[in-house]
């Protein structure tokens, strides 16, 4: 038996039996599929919030703690197996911002280095934009992670570390229910048990608990995005416009996205879409224009009231956590939420105050 179960294999996942096994904790992790395939690998990869000042404070604090860390994490997934995240620290230009006093204000009040800048600035730092830009808010902390590789650095370091069992192509049936204890979980696998258990499973996260009767509000959130196989230095930054972004990668690749549908667990891409994609890519960047696109895919994110994650006890059951409801930030949130979770597991002092993340007095129980 483990000391810890943890259940998803994504970028939350991964970090949680992680952080917990770098305390010296016996943990398994069971995933449905392969890790990192899921939410985690069809995302963008910036790391911050699209426009953080319409967050609330509770996420702003995970962010914040979160930024600052990837740096590290990125070195030590390098020197541990030898695999990039590349991440890129280049900052954001954000275009059209409606509220941009808000923005400020925001800044001022968290400390952020967010501020306007006029045309000249933006041409200087992109000069293959569209034209027509005379303002822009930059956020030159911003920086963005190739998600697919860090999810491979991630499940790489997992299967190196011995402390750790990673069991994969393994669906959760349900849940091992010892009176108010949940010692682990059955699966087409077999079981698995551990002292405690922790549910990690994005937008499947509420499928999880209802069998015990709780309704988590976490609904996955469907979301298209392309990629265009472009030469380095087209674009080197990530450049967000009306909701949607491009980012570069260090190959050259520019990824165009993304969606948002609340259409039930349905992956799929239709051709709709992949239009409105191409011509949000061209309006930002006209010399996409030139290169073909080379995937378009979509994802499930998990999605939550105001973006602000369920991270604790589940009320009710001995033996049972959540870590879910990153919602569009779980790549920024996840080393802030899988550090949070594994202080009150090991019973550490939080990182940030745990309270507005905890599931008592937000979720339904029946």
């Amino acid at each position: 038996m483990s000391d810890f179960l943890v259940i998803g294999g994504g970028v939350i996942g991964m970090m949680t039996a992680r952080e917990l096994a770098q305390s010296g904790a016996e943990v398994t992790l069971v995933e449905r599929r392969q890790c990192a395939q899921e939410s985690s690998w069809a995302g963008g990869g910036i790391v911050s919030p699209l426009y953080p000042w319409r967050y609330s404070e509770p996420v702003t604090r995970l962010a914040t703690w979160s930024q600052s860390s990837y740096i590290h994490l990125a070195d030590e997934l390098i020197d541990e197996t030898g695999y990039d995240p590349e991440l890129r620290q280049k900052g954001m230009l954000m275009l059209s911002v409606d509220d941009e006093a808000e923005a400020l204000a925001w800044a001022a009040r968290f400390h952020r280095p967010l501020r306007r800048v006029d045309g000249e600035f933006v041409y200087r730092k992109e000069p293959r934009l569209a034209e027509g830009v005379e303002s822009a808010i930059w956020m030159p902390e911003v920086a963005s992670v190739r998600n697919p590789r860090l999810g491979r650095a991630l499940r790489e370091s997992l299967r190196l570390n011995p402390k750790i069992r990673l069991i994969e192509q393994a669906a959760v049936s349900g849940l091992l229910i010892d009176g108010e204890r949940i010692s682990g979980v059955s699966t087409s696998a077999g079981e698995f048990r551990a002292e405690q258990t922790v549910i990690a499973a994005g937008a499947w996260s509420g499928e999880l608990l209802a069998e015990l009767g709780i309704g988590l509000p976490v609904e996955p959130v469907h979301g298209q995005m392309m990629l265009y196989r472009a030469p380095v230095g087209l674009i080197d930054r990530v450049v967000l416009a009306d909701g949607r972004y491009l980012i570069p990668r260090s190959d050259g690749r520019v990824l165009v996205g993304s969606t948002l549908e609340r259409i039930g667990f349905n992956k799929r891409t239709d051709e709709e879409t992949r239009h409105s994609l191409h011509q949000t890519a061209l309006s930002i960047l006209p010399a996409l224009a030139e290169f073909p696109i080379e995937h378009h895919w979509s994802g499930l994110r998990p999605g939550s009231p105001e973006g602000v994650p369920y991270i604790g006890a589940v009320p009710g059951y001995q033996g049972l956590w959540v870590n879910a409801g990153q919602f569009r930030n779980g790549l920024v949130l996840a080393p802030a939420s899988t550090r949070l979770l594994a202080d009150l597991l090991l019973k550490r002092d939080p990182i940030i105050d745990p309270a507005p993340y905890a599931l008592a007095g937000r979720v339904e129980l029946n």
